[in-house]
């Protein structure tokens, strides 16, 4: 399969494409604002069997530069696309007395508009029964734990599940499946970040097992869903 898997320099994104690529039959496209960061994922990647089928890309998804830079490197690698992993995302942990307009800006560029904009831009290239898979989490679920410094986070987050929901439902005529899944705790720079004193009962590696699953199996039982993936909330 022709796999694009967005955040990929760290975290559960490094992980999946680790895993994607040890399976030697899949395509797998890694972006990543890092490009050392994808060196080393390049590095550890190069003993496996489907090492000569990940192509790295250097790409920040806050830019306008889709249509430009993105897109004719999808062109060049892989003509089809059959998932997308929006996986990228990033947390500002402050007291909602200190967040600045650029804060949100930043917040939802990442966490939200990179995933209208990789999917709209991508539309062309979704093989009829693609699975795009957007990574949510538990803060962003209505009803569930909160905490302090993760306003705008959490909001992001809300906004990635009503936005799967109309992806699926938009989609749905060309064989497209979108679906969510709300993570909870896993051990990752990013949990680090929001809980320092916090052991997470997942690794990024765990985790991204379960994701790879559900990116390829996924779509066989579920379109327009967030679900919930969490051993616990902090």
């Amino acid at each position: 399969m022709n796999i694009v898997i967005t955040g990929a320099s760290r975290g559960i994104g490094y992980q999946l494409c680790k895993q994607f690529v040890a399976d030697g039959n899949h395509k797998v496209l890694a972006l990543a604002r890092s490009g050392k960061l994808l060196e080393n994922l390049s590095n550890e990647c190069r003993k496996m069997p489907g090492s000569e089928h990940l192509y790295c890309l250097e790409f920040d998804l806050s830019s306008a530069n889709y249509t430009t830079h993105l897109i004719p490197f999808v062109k060049e690698k892989m003509l089809n696309v059959d998932v997308l992993i929006n996986n990228a995302g990033l947390l500002i942990n402050k007291t909602f007395s200190n967040f600045e307009d650029s804060d949100f800006d930043k917040i939802f560029d990442v966490n939200v508009k990179s995933i209208f904009k990789m999917v709209r831009d991508l539309l062309p290239f979704f093989n009829p029964a693609a699975h795009i898979v957007n990574m949510s989490s538990m803060g962003g679920v209505q009803g569930s734990a909160k905490f302090p410094g993760l306003s705008l986070y959490s909001a992001s987050k809300g906004a990635v599940g009503i936005l799967t929901e109309c992806l699926a439902e938009e989609l749905k005529e060309e064989g497209v499946s979108v679906n969510a899944l709300a993570i909870g705790a896993v051990q990752t720079e990013m949990l680090s970040q929001a809980f320092p004193d916090y052991k997470a009962p997942l690794s990024a590696d765990e985790m991204a097992g379960f994701i790879k699953y559900f990116a390829l199996q996924g779509k066989n039982f579920f379109n327009g869903k967030v679900l919930p993936v969490s051993l616990s909330t902090p």
